[in-house]
C-alpha cells in the first residue's frame, strides 16, 4: 500500500498540519472502526477521515508525554504513517476500540520518542564531559604549549609535595579535578587550592607571562 502523497509528492498523512486538541467527543466505535478497515484496504479518502476525527486525541496524548509541541507533532505524523502502511490491517476489533488501540500506538511511540531524545542527550554530555568538561588552567596549557618536559620536570621539584601529587594527577594521568579529590580522600576545594598554587610557582619558575 503507498502512502497517501500531496501534491508536491512529500510522504505524509493527507490532512495537512497536526491539528491541537480541541474539546470534542470521540467518534462512535463503529465509525471509526469503519473508517480504520476501510484505509486498511487502501481507501485514502476513509484514511483522512479517520485522521481528522481522531488526530487531536492522538496529538493531545503526544504532548503530553513527551512535552515539547514540536515532538508531538512528530510523534503524531510517525502514528499515522504507521496506522497507513501496515497497522491499520493489523487491528483487532475483539481487542480495543479503535481509539483506545490508536492511543497505544501513540503512547508507545511517544515513550519511545522520549527515551531516544534522552539518549542522545546523555550521549551529547558524555561526549562534551569527556572533551570539554576538564578544568583546564590557561597557565598550564602554557607550560605545555611553550617550555621542554625536561624544564617542566625541573620546577616541578620547587613545589610541595602535596602540590607537585594533585598537579600530576590532572594533568599527567588526565584526571578531573573531582576524580584527584577523589583519589586523595581530600575535599574538592582543597585539590583546586593545591593545583592553583602549585600552578603559580610553575609559572614563576618558568617565567611564564600569563597577562592578556
Amino acid at each position: 500500500m503507498d502512502i497517501p502523497r500531496r501534491a508536491g509528492g512529500d510522504a505524509t498523512v493527507p490532512a495537512g498540519p497536526v491539528a491541537r486538541p480541541g474539546r470534542h467527543a470521540d467518534p462512535p466505535t463503529a465509525e471509526l472502526a469503519s473508517l480504520l478497515g476501510a484505509a486498511a484496504d487502501g481507501d485514502r479518502d476513509a484514511f483522512a477521515r479517520f485522521y481528522d476525527r481522531t488526530c487531536a486525541r492522538v496529538f493531545g496524548l503526544a504532548s503530553r508525554v513527551v512535552c515539547n509541541p514540536t515532538l508531538a507533532e512528530e510523534v503524531t505524523q510517525e502514528v499515522y504513517l504507521q496506522v497507513w502502511s501496515s497497522a491499520a490491517r493489523q487491528y483487532d476489533p475483539d481487542l480495543a476500540s479503535p481509539i483506545g488501540w490508536l492511543l497505544t500506538l501513540t503512547h508507545r511511540r511517544s515513550v519511545d520518542r522520549v527515551r531516544s531524545e534522552q539518549s542522545a542527550a546523555d550521549r551529547d554530555k558524555a561526549y562534551g564531559a569527556a572533551h570539554l568538561g576538564r578544568e583546564h588552567d590557561v597557565v598550564a596549557e602554557r607550560v605545555a604549549q611553550r617550555f621542554e618536559e625536561r624544564q617542566v620536570v625541573d620546577c616541578l621539584d620547587t613545589l610541595t609535595a602535596t602540590q607537585r601529587e594533585a598537579i600530576g594527577l590532572a594533568y599527567y594521568s588526565g584526571r578531573t579535578y573531582r576524580e584527584v579529590a577523589d583519589h586523595l580522600d581530600v575535599a574538592l576545594p582543597t585539590v583546586k587550592s593545591r593545583i592553583r598554587d602549585g600552578l603559580i610557582r610553575l609559572k614563576n619558575c618558568l617565567g611564564v607571562n600569563t597577562d592578556a
